[in-house]
């Protein structure tokens, strides 16, 4: 059955591509130089490759040739990991729109084209492209099946042998490289997935994949055994936004550090840079669009573990982040260390693995904030590093936060207590009033300068000019699906008695209910509000 490539046999080559590589990641991530020595590359490959074929495998047994191909590009592109994998998953999408179009199956100079395509898309992706890498190695690809002819196998079987000659001459063509004695291990992946892309359209299936061994040359260095160099944080995350804000998006970014690969369409991207402020590019994700699957990774780790102590054996300990006063009181009063912030914005990635090291060896974190959320799990995978363990307990919001900390009990096994610390924050919604800054368009309308927003669970689920009868809405919302504690947590603006008011309002439309005020003091939200 073989020279084909349609739905059933890209469902094989993804499968059979995450088993190769998940079978050879280990050798390929001992290749890891460039662009950063974290030795990750092979398994970011693999992660990504596993993400398209497991989204592939979801489909029913009849879908279209079309869909199959659409979904293995849209698995990669969410599961995407690592520099490399964004930029793989860019080729799946190159792949797909060529050869998930075609009327009939494609042949040798199809499947050419379609490589051809994907290696232009994949090079526009990267800001500043460099040859020797993956990228290099994909042209070299695209360029072996000009001279098979129309074929299908015979252009498979030049792509893959083109892309493994090119291979061994990155050596040559990348000075890190030459001095560490390696080919490029990005694109020592993709020759793994090239040749079972024609083992699946030949059916020649080899015992295994190789991975080229070193060159001749000095065992690499690790460079993070100096003075760390290149920006300290990969970010990535995934990008709800219109597609003409992406070229202002990368620009901004391109300023904060390097590495960057922005990949995707249709409104929806994966986000890759290299940077010193995790924060900052954050940020200019959100003011861009809705960011989501925030990772953060620390790229120096050998050093950090050179530069910092061991956890101290302290026994259990829970570190809350905050930004308000009375927020802050209220969590040492529950035992918990604080990290402070700035209002709008995150901790130094530093200073909250410090602060976790020095907490105990068993520590659970509250985030408290989204935007928080994907820097403590990149401070919590620093300081396991150490010995320690580490949970983070993902708390959206402040409220969240405190009914964690209520249920906490250091004398209950640590993954107990992190359970039941997850469980008392899930069962905990959120809201919080806000004041319009400016004219927008909401859920729920359009909201004016000075407008009171009435958030829950993230969302404008109300808009109204005073303080009070926004409040009541927002409570009677969150109640309408039951609740036995609410929890009112007044902010530094607040309006005097507001919080009063709000009692009484409980005590007569929702009696049964009790309630809980504390002084937050925190600036921007007027009121915050937990119901459990």
């Amino acid at each position: 059955m073989g020279e084909v490539l349609d739905g059933a046999a890209a469902r094989r080559w993804a499968r059979l591509a995450a088993e190769a590589l998940g079978r050879t990641r280990g050798e390929i991530d001992a290749l890891n130089v460039f662009p950063v020595p974290d030795g990750d590359t092979g398994t970011n490959l693999h992660l990504t490759v596993l993400a398209a074929a497991d989204a592939v495998d979801e489909l029913p047994s009849g879908a279209g040739t079309a869909t199959v191909w659409r979904t293995l590009a849209q698995g990669s592109l969410l599961g995407a990991r690592g520099n490399s994998g964004v930029i793989l998953s860019q080729m799946f999408r190159g792949l797909a729109d060529i050869l998930g179009h075609q009327g009939a199956p494609p042949d040798g100079e199809v499947f050419g084209d379609a490589l051809e395509y994907a290696a232009v898309l994949a090079r526009n992706a990267v800001e500043h492209p460099v040859e020797g890498t993956i990228l290099t190695v994909l042209e070299a690809a695209s360029a072996a099946t000009g001279p098979a002819g129309p074929g299908l196998a015979a252009a498979a079987r030049a792509a893959a042998a083109g892309a493994r000659r090119a291979l061994r001459a990155t050596t040559g063509q990348l000075e890190v490289l030459a001095r560490n004695g390696v080919v490029d291990a990005g694109a020592a992946g993709l020759c793994v997935v090239l040749d079972a892309l024609a083992a699946v359209i030949t059916e020649e299936y080899p015992e295994r994949y190789e991975v080229p061994a070193r060159t001749a040359g000095p065992t690499p260095v690790r460079e993070e055994r100096g003075p760390a160099p290149g920006p300290g944080y990969e970010v990535m995350y995934l990008l709800d936004a219109p597609d003409e804000t992406v070229p202002d998006l990368r620009a901004r970014l391109d300023g904060l550090g390097d590495s960057l690969v922005v990949v995707g369409g249709g409104g929806l991207w994966n986000v890759h840079v290299h940077v010193d402020d995790a924060g900052a590019a954050i940020e200019e994700g959100l003011a861009a669009g809705r960011v989501h699957r925030i990772r953060v990774t620390y790229l120096h780790a050998p050093a950090a573990e050179q530069e910092q102590p061991h956890a101290p054996c302290r026994g259990r300990a829970v570190v809350a982040v905050t930004a308000a006063d009375g927020l802050a009181e209220l969590f040492e009063a529950g035992g918990a260390t604080v990290v402070r912030r700035a209002p709008g914005a995150v901790p130094p990635l530093a200073v909250l693995a410090e602060a976790i090291l020095a907490a105990g060896d068993e520590v659970a974190v509250l985030p408290n904030e989204p935007e928080v959320l994907a820097l403590a799990e990149a401070a919590a995978e620093r300081a396991r590093d150490s010995g320690a363990r580490i949970a983070v307990v993902p708390t959206k919001a402040s409220v969240q936060g405190l009914a964690a900390l209520a249920v906490h009990d250091p004398l209950r096994r640590f993954g107990e207590d992190v359970i039941a610390m997850t469980r008392a924050a899930g069962a905990t919604r959120f809201g919080h009033l806000e004041i319009a800054a400016e004219e927008a368009v909401t859920s729920v309308g359009l909201c004016q300068p000075g407008d009171v927003l009435g958030m829950i669970d993230g969302d404008v689920a109300m808009i109204g000019a005073g303080l009070p009868a926004v409040a009541r809405g927002v409570l009677d919302r969150m109640l309408s699906a039951g609740g036995e504690l609410v929890t009112l947590v007044v902010g530094a603006h607040a309006p005097a008695g507001l919080a009063g008011r709000l009692e009484e309002h409980l005590r007569i439309a929702h009696p049964d209910v009790e309630v809980g005020v504390y002084e937050g003091r925190q600036e921007r939200y007027p009121l915050l509000v937990g119901v459990e």
